[in-house]
Order: structure tokens, then sequence, then C-alpha cells
């Protein structure tokens, strides 16, 4: 019998800026109705980044987490999970706040510095609300986005005391690698949770063979000491979603990840994304994994051991 299926929905990151769609979630309180959204469409995980509620620049301010994740907490039994990753134009001191505070049950962690070119968007966006955006797209041609290996283990070593797990984001080969460095180095702990990052510019491109490539060699490299899931960006979401569910694996969807549910047509809703995989996975006869299910399948604390 086929294991649930882990659906991870980020709800709002760093990626799209405000004026790319009016349904992307920026205030605490558009963040914590659309987690709750999501939750109820059958995620079993949501993914949180902060959002400045003046202007919708990212922020890793840890009162603005706190303004949103007790009303997650008391509207949904979903697996919280925060970033470590926020910004590429923050410091990881800065990025490391929210998880090392508020102590959640998994919190991201990308696995090696990288071009994160987003640059390419302003060829499709042309009228922004807010100052900042266009000049925070256009530095991404020549901004990397920092995660060395000190910087890794700074992170796993700070929240070693705090139980906290990690989404192991691996927008490379080489990232994969770099989990299992840390495996090695008992800095990591099985099960990990690889979550393989597909059609960033800068990372592995999203066509069927990079998935598989990515599959295989985790498959080597941890055995059955992992669980896998996939995201992809923009339009390639829902197809290498479903590539990765055909292959046992989990998924991950959400408007930090795509803006759209469709061609030409906007997603109105993380939860609209959610209810869509949903469908594609009953359809392929798989069930959607309750955040029961999830806490048992990552080894996670339980709710009642955060700080939020």
């Amino acid at each position: 019998m086929a294991h649930p299926v882990i659906i991870t929905c980020a709800i709002t990151g760093s990626i799209h800026t405000p004026s790319m769609s009016p349904y992307l979630p920026l205030t605490p309180e558009e963040i914590a109705a659309s987690a709750i959204g999501a939750a109820e469409a059958g995620a079993g995980i949501v993914h949180l980044h902060a959002r400045d509620p003046a202007d919708g620049r990212p922020t890793q301010d840890v009162d603005i987490f706190r303004r949103f994740l007790p009303s997650i907490k008391a509207g949904c039994d979903a697996v919280i999970n925060l970033t470590t990753g926020g910004s590429p134009a923050m410091s990881v001191e800065e990025r490391l706040q929210p998880a090392l505070t508020l102590k959640p049950e998994i919190a991201s962690l990308n696995l090696g510095s990288m071009n994160f070119g987003l640059y390419e968007m302003l060829g499709r966006y042309k009228d922004f609300k807010h100052a900042w955006e266009a000049p925070y797209l256009a530095a991404s041609e020549e901004r990397i986005f920092r995660n060395s290996l000190r910087d890794i283990a700074y992170i796993l070593e700070s929240c070693a005391e705090n139980g906290t797990r990690f989404e192991l984001e691996c927008y490379d080969i080489g990232h994969l690698y770099v989990a299992a460095h840390f495996l090695e180095r008992g800095l990591l702990k099985p099960p990990l949770f690889i979550q393989s990052v597909f059609g960033i510019r800068g990372g592995i491109g999203a066509h069927a063979e990079d998935v598989l490539h990515m599959r295989r060699t985790a498959d080597r490299l941890f055995g059955d000491g992992y669980l896998w899931s996939v995201l992809a960006t923009g339009r390639n979401q829902m197809f290498v979603a479903t590539q990765s569910a055909v292959m046992g694996g989990n998924v991950r969807v959400g408007l930090e990840d795509s803006l759209w549910l469709g061609r030409g047509r906007l997603a109105q809703s993380n939860a609209s994304q959610v209810a869509k995989i949903a469908t594609i996975l009953g359809e392929l006869g798989l069930d959607a994994a309750t955040p029961a299910q999830v806490r048992e399948m990552l080894h996670l604390k339980g709710r009642d051991e955060t700080n939020y």
C-alpha cells in the first residue's frame, strides 16, 4: 500500500513581490488566513516567511512572525515550518532568528551558496507598487545567495537544543552531497526530509530527467533514511509535483513557488493550489498525509514543544 503523500504549502516567500499578484498574502492576518485555508484543503505542512505589513518587503522580524503564528496554531493542526532562508539580501544571523527563537517543529535550510536569479521577472512585470521591488529583482543578477558550509553548520548547531528538524532544500545535485556530509558529521539525524528544488535560475532545471537524477542520487546517498519531496517554480509546479507523487515522493506547492493555478490563470489562494494537487493525488489513488501522519513520518517533536 502506498504511503500517504506529504503536501507542503509555501504560503508567501521572498521570491514574488507584492505587485505580481493581488492574491499574495502579505499582512499577518492574510498569512494566517491563507495558511489555515491551505491546511483545510489538505496541506500537512505550512511553510512560512513573513512580510513587512507596510510594503510587503521580506522580513525576519520575530515580532511579525509572532503576529500570525498563534492564530495558525489555534486555527489548524498543520505542522509549521519556518524559513531560515528569508531573503538572499539578509545575513545568516538575521535569517536564523525566527527558527532559533520560536523553536518550530521544522525549519527550512538551504544547502549551498548559489546564484538565485530573479531578474528575468522584470521582463514580465512593469508596474510596481513599492520602490524596493524592481531594484530587489534587478540586484539578483549579481547577488549570491550565501549558504557556506560554516553557515549551514552554524544553523544546525544553533538549533540543536530546540528539537527542530529541517526541510533540507537542495537546489542542485551537490546539495545532496552536502546533506550527506552533515549526516556523517552527526549534525543531521535520519530520517532526512529532502526538498529538491527545480527551476530557479542558478539551480537544477525542471526537466523530467533532472527530477529522476535528483531522486536516484538521493536514493544512493540516503537509502531508506530519508523522505523525498519536490517543489518547482512557475509553470513547472504541478508537472514536477505529479512526477514526484508517481515516483512515491512528496510534494510542495504554494504561492511562494508559483503564482499560477493553470495557463494564464492566477491562483486566487494557496488553498486552490493545495486542492488541485490533492485532486491529482486522489486520481492517482494516493492520500494526502494528515498532520499526525506527517509528525510520525518525520519524527517531529510535536506542536506543544514550540515557542509560539
